[in-house]
Order: structure tokens, then C-alpha cells, then sequence
């Protein structure tokens, strides 16, 4: 592994923001961190929280609050900002926050229109926001991170179930970070032989561990920004290997399972079974309605310092 690179911009000052950024200052990643937020003075609290941090513990990543034009020299920028919203659903939760980050994401892909690093999106509904942020900037490196995370709760709830070490387990879930996440239970191998998927179980476990994480600690952060650091390493050339990320595959956007050569993705969608392959298709089908809905700009009194 090389390193570290010379900078990573983390925008968005809330609690997943925060702690993506505060992963990044840990593992000692990149030799700058740009944070930028909705005002110059959350950039800078942050950035000063961050300097304390690297203060105190001998890091080597340079914390900055910037505005976001200055995100264009970075090798890749992280984006986990939120809309000031309350989200009333009880199903299909992450579709709530469309209408309300849209307009943020807007607004800062038009301000890094052609910006050439990595982009990862960590915006929910993160599909949806995916999409709309590389159509909206022309980037040529947009991933979202949301079936990655959900890929490796998957492996860690076989684990459970089946009482074998997380390490032996290899499998996807792909297609939409949400109810309409697809688990891939036929290539499904445990220490290399077919897996007995307990499907009901599994699916019990992904759908409702993120409403506890949140319910105990207000919004789940760690994960994310585990499944951020991740990416970046194998994004930006520093390991090589595979993620489930958001994409656009075949002139849609879902996740799939991408692997990296020193920091090239090559698609691998694993093999699927009818079952699978129709519900993949059902969720296609989902996300492209859910983004028609969403190519209208609405008006909205967000805003991020741009300039």
C-alpha cells in the first residue's frame, strides 16, 4: 500500500460527515482534509475539532475548512451532506429524504462540474443521489456507497447465523441500498463452498438493524464511514480489490460489485437466479421512476459556500 495522497474533501459537517471525517484524520490516508458545509463557520468548527484530534494523535492529515471551489485539487471528495428534514416514513425510509437533499446535491455537483477525482456519495437515498450528482457535474468517478455497507452486514449476519467467521463468507447484496436491496444468496460460498442462505433470517437483519443503530444512537455513522474509507483506499489505487457501489451499469444506476486494479473499477455482477434476476429487475425499475421524479429542480432555501 502507497500513500498517503495528497488530499480528500469531506462535505457535510453532520453526524455522518463528522465521523467520515474523523475516520480519514485516523487512518492517516491523505496529507490534507478539506471540509466544507453548508456555512464557512461549521467548516471551520469541524476543521478545528479535527485539528485536536490530529494533535493528539500524532496524525499526519492536515484538517482545512474551505469553501466548495476549492474541492476541484482534491484527489477524491466524500459527500454526506443532509437537508434540514423530518423523515415521517416507516417503510422505504431512505426514499424519504429525496425531495429534500436534491437540491443540495444540485447544487454542489453544478459547483464541481467537471471535476475529474473520485466522488463517493453517501447522501441518502444514495442511488437516486448518485445518479443526479454525476448527471447533474459530468464527473467521470461517481460511486455511492450504500450496498457496500449493506453487502457487509450481510456477511456478518451469515456469519452469525451459520457460526462461522466473518472472513469465510463471500457475497453480495446489490441493486438498491433500501427495501429493495437484492441478496444475493445463490453465489452466496462459505470458506469457498455454496452457503445454505437462512433468506427470512437475513433479511429480517438488514432490514431492521439500521433503524436500531439509529434508534440507539440517533443515526448510523460508523458503517458508513468504514464502507468510505474502504472505497477510497481500493478507489484511489492504494489496495486493490472489490466493493458493491453505485454505478451506472448498462444505462442504470444500482450497485454492483466493482473490482479494483490499482484503482480501475471492471464491473462483476455475480451469477443470479431467476428469483434474483426478477427482483433485480423490479428494483431497476423502482429507482428509474424514483429519478424521473427528481429531474425537476424544486426551490429550496439550502444552500452550501460555493464561492
Amino acid at each position: 500500500m502507497t500513500g498517503p495522497v495528497g488530499s480528500v474533501g469531506v462535505v457535510g459537517a453532520g453526524a455522518v460527515g463528522q465521523t467520515v471525517a474523523a475516520t480519514l484524520v485516523a487512518s492517516g490516508l491523505c496529507q490534507r482534509l478539506i471540509v466544507v458545509s453548508r456555512t464557512i463557520e461549521q467548516a471551520a468548527a469541524l476543521a478545528a475539532d479535527l485539528d485536536d484530534m490530529r494533535q493528539t494523535t500524532g496524525s499526519p492529515v492536515h484538517p482545512e475548512a474551505r469553501r466548495a471551489a476549492d474541492l476541484l485539487g482534491c484527489h477524491a471528495v466524500v459527500v454526506a451532506v443532509r437537508a434540514a428534514f423530518t423523515n415521517t416514513r416507516a417503510a422505504d425510509v431512505r426514499m424519504g429524504g429525496a425531495a429534500a437533499n436534491a437540491p443540495l446535491i444540485r447544487a454542489l455537483a453544478t459547483a464541481l462540474c467537471g471535476y475529474q477525482g473520485t466522488v463517493l456519495v453517501v447522501t441518502n437515498p444514495v442511488d437516486l443521489m448518485t445518479r443526479l450528482f454525476a448527471e447533474t457535474s459530468g464527473c467521470p468517478r461517481v460511486y455511492g456507497i450504500g450496498s457496500n455497507l449493506d453487502s457487509a452486514r450481510y456477511r456478518l449476519t451469515l456469519a452469525r447465523l451459520l457460526d462461522v467467521p466473518a472472513a469465510a463468507v463471500h457475497g453480495h447484496v446489490i441493486g438498491e441500498h433500501g427495501d429493495g436491496a437484492v441478496v444475493c444468496a445463490s453465489s452466496t460460498t462459505v470458506n469457498g463452498t455454496p452457503a445454505a442462505v437462512p433468506l427470512p433470517e437475513v433479511r429480517a437483519e438488514l432490514r431492521t438493524r439500521p433503524g436500531r443503530i439509529s434508534a440507539g444512537v440517533g443515526r448510523t455513522r460508523s458503517g458508513p464511514a468504514g464502507a468510505v474509507l474502504s472505497t477510497l483506499r481500493k478507489g484511489l489505487g492504494l489496495v486493490d480489490g472489490t466493493e458493491e457501489l453505485t454505478c451506472e451499469h448498462r444505462g442504470d444506476w444500482l450497485g454492483i460489485p466493482l473490482r479494483f486494479t490499482a484503482g480501475q473499477p471492471v464491473a462483476c455482477l455475480p451469477a443470479l437466479d431467476a428469483g434474483e434476476d426478477a427482483q433485480l429487475a423490479a428494483t431497476i425499475t423502482k429507482l428509474r421512476g424514483a429519478y424521473q421524479a427528481l429531474r425537476r429542480p424544486a426551490p429550496s432555501s439550502t444552500r452550501l459556500e460555493t464561492t
